[in-house]
């Protein structure tokens, strides 16, 4: 099967240019059987965004789609000699009678560091050929036709449009993908926010972070935890800045806006604590209302199929597993010689990852129950803390995603009615 050349180029089209979007279209791109582009909705990527503190299964992803991949995070996020160095998030107890215990180290994983989500998305954009994106490219509409070539009928909101074999729809979690492939009326298509998570956050030089807050906390990752909210820093642009934040559970929005963060609710917190809450406090701009999905059905229908935020965001409390996505579609795709593949091997892709990232979405919603001290009393209990948060970071740490990769391509062999033949299978490097 993998031996003979298609009769034509495979046309794909990625909508949205996010991490997993490039990630894919960085992978996808090396396959000479496919043609990719992304359509990405913004003019051009802007010094804005959250930071990554990337636990060990995005790591194994990155490395799965293709060496360069990975080498993009360590050049962007690390300095020189870091990649052996293990790093791990924090997470201790900041009021309470347990006040001060550590209850887990999260994401340990050699090579582990905070980037800054423009940084990654730059390194990105250069694996990906000069002429394979395209700005300003909103999705504004999808249509499945008949026609041999090239049915699937994509149109942009500037008017544009490109007809492909494939829609693999990265656009973010107000996906117009996700509202295409669900219907736009479905319970599950618009985010959701059901504990009302407000993330109250500043951006600050790492210098002028260090006159207000503990010089420890501006480089390492803490969550320190509370029912008022949970504190966190995180070191971004090679240790030059600080995003700093504290996730709110249960906020009472007021006309759809959310009040300001009083750090007097904060004064049984501890010093560490209140410092940070403090010094967010003084600049509120970069804050945010955080959402996630209920979950969809299914992620596929015939050659359309949504990943990342568009079909799983979860809270931003247990990763996320977008790259988990990519690297399972770039594997099904070196095998997608034929448009008649497609809809099987998006088929695959579905059943094998669906499963695996909706329990992350639950996850999210329970680690920040957990974190706001609303979870079962369990924070008057350090030790079943530690147990939760051990199972949880196996759970995310130690899944097999090579195997996953492979369960992915047997189940789409299988329905195309190919049996694994030596060297039939590419293994990702």
């Amino acid at each position: 099967m993998g031996s003979l050349a298609p009769a034509r180029k495979i046309k794909i089209a990625i909508t949205g240019g996010g991490v997993a979007g490039l990630a894919l279209a960085a992978g996808l791109s090396k396959k000479p059987h496919l043609e990719v582009h992304v359509y990405e909705g913004i003019p051009a990527y802007k010094d804005v965004g959250a930071g990554y503190a990337l636990h060990l299964n995005a790591i194994k992803a990155m490395a799965l789609i293709g060496p360069e991949i990975k080498q993009v995070y360590f050049d962007r996020a690390l300095s020189h000699g870091d990649e052996n160095v293990e790093m791990v998030t924090e997470v201790i107890l900041a009021q309470g009678p347990n006040s001060g215990e550590l209850v887990a180290e999260l994401g340990r994983a050699k090579g582990r560091k905070t980037i800054a989500r423009s940084d990654l998305l730059d390194g990105l954009l250069q694996l990906v050929p000069k002429d394979g994106i395209s700005f300003s490219k909103r999705l504004e509409k999808i249509e499945e036709t008949d026609k041999e070539e090239h049915p699937i009928h994509v149109t942009f909101k500037d008017g544009t449009d490109v007809w492909v074999d494939c829609v693999l729809g990265a656009d973010g979690i107000h996906s117009p993908t996700r509202s295409y492939l669900l219907g736009p009326d479905h319970p599950a298509t618009g985010p959701k926010n059901h504990e009302n998570w407000q993330v109250y956050r500043t951006m600050i030089s790492t210098e002028e972070a260090k006159k207000h807050i503990n010089e420890k906390w501006t480089r390492v990752v803490p969550i320190l935890l509370g029912p008022r909210g949970h504190v966190n820093c995180i070191p971004l642009n090679k240790g030059t800045r600080l995003s700093a934040g504290v996730a709110v559970r249960g906020v009472k929005y007021v006309d759809g806006k959310a009040p300001p963060l009083d750090p007097a609710l904060y004064s049984d917190y501890s010093d560490d604590a209140r410092q940070i809450v403090e010094m967010v406090a003084r600049d509120t701009s970069a804050s945010w209302t955080a959402a996630d999905h209920d979950h969809a059905p299914y992620y596929n229908r015939r050659n359309v199929a949504m990943l990342g935020d568009a079909a799983h965001a979860s809270m931003p409390y247990a990763g996320q597993g977008s790259l988990e996505d990519a690297a399972v579609i770039d594997h099904l795709f070196s095998k997608v010689t034929e448009v008649s593949h497609i809809a099987p091997a998006l088929s695959a892709y579905d059943t094998t990852r669906r499963p695996r990232s909706q329990h992350v979405v639950d996850l999210a919603r329970q680690f920040g129950r957990v974190y706001a001290y609303a979870e079962d009393d369990m924070h008057k209990d350090p030790q079943r803390m530690k147990q939760f948060f051990a199972g949880a970071a196996a759970f995310s740490n130690n899944a097999d995603l090579q195997r996953q990769n492979d369960d992915a391509m047997d189940l789409f062999l299988s329905s195309i009615g190919e049996g694994k033949e030596v060297g039939d299978v590419i293994e990702a490097v």
